[in-house]
C-alpha cells in the first residue's frame, strides 16, 4: 500500500501569486485540476483521505470522494504554514517570506510550522499502516515540502524544494522509510486542463 500526498489546486491566489488566506477557494482552473486529479485517484484503490481544513484543500479532497467513496477526514495540522499579518500581500512585496529565519508578524516560524508537520505525518503513517488501501493527503505545498525534506526517503540525488506544483501526487511506500516512487507528478493535467475550463466558462 501507498500514501498519496497531493497539493491542493490553483486559486486565484496561486494564479496572482498573493500570501493566501484560509478561505480562499479554488477559481475555475482549480476546479478542473481537482477533476483530473481525482479521475487519476478513482483507478488508485483508495481506502481513506486525510484533508487539511482550508478551503482550497477541502474543495480539492472532496472531489477525491466523490469519484473514489473512500471516507474523508479532516486534520488541521494539514495547514498551510501560517503567515499571520501577510495573508493577502503579494510575493512581490515581501520577497524572501520563504527564507530561513524569516518570521512573518504573528505568524508561525520555520521550526514550529515543520514541528506541526511532524504531528500531522506521524498521524498520516498510522493510518497507512491500518488502512486496507491507499490513504491520500490532501494538503499544501509547504506541507508538501515538509514531509519531503523530514520524512521521505527521496530518490537518489533528489533534494526537496519548495516547487510543488497544484494537484501534483506524491507517492510513497506506507512504511518506513517512505521510499518515494513519484514524486510532484502532474500527469493527470496533461492536455486536459484548458478543456475542462472552457468546456466550464
Amino acid at each position: 500500500m501507498s500514501i498519496f500526498i497531493v497539493r491542493h489546486g490553483e486559486t486565484e491566489g496561486n494564479a496572482s501569486r498573493l500570501i493566501q488566506s484560509p478561505e480562499t477557494p479554488l477559481n475555475a482552473r482549480g476546479i478542473a485540476q481537482a477533476e483530473a486529479l481525482a479521475e487519476r485517484l478513482a483507478r488508485e484503490g483508495v481506502a481513506h483521505i486525510l484533508v487539511s481544513d482550508y478551503a482550497r484543500a477541502r474543495m480539492t479532497a472532496d472531489a477525491v470522494h466523490r469519484a473514489t467513496g473512500a471516507p474523508l477526514e479532516v486534520d488541521p495540522r494539514l495547514r498551510e504554514r501560517d503567515f499571520g499579518d501577510w495573508r493577502g500581500t503579494s510575493h512581490d512585496v515581501i520577497p524572501h517570506f520563504l527564507d530561513d529565519g524569516v518570521l512573518p508578524p504573528n505568524g508561525e516560524a520555520w521550526d514550529t510550522f515543520h514541528a506541526r508537520a511532524a504531528t500531522a505525518w506521524e498521524h498520516l503513517a498510522r493510518e497507512a499502516r491500518g488502512a486496507a488501501g491507499n490513504v491520500v493527503a490532501v494538503t499544501h505545498g509547504l506541507v508538501c515540502y515538509s514531509f519531503a525534506l523530514h520524512h521521505l526517503a527521496l530518490p537518489a540525488g533528489v533534494v526537496a524544494d519548495l516547487g510543488f506544483h497544484n494537484t501534483s501526487v506524491t507517492v510513497a511506500d506506507s512504511r518506513a522509510p517512505w521510499a518515494v516512487t513519484t514524486l510532484n507528478c502532474t500527469a493527470h493535467l496533461d492536455g486536459a486542463i484548458e478543456a475542462r475550463v472552457a468546456t466550464a466558462s
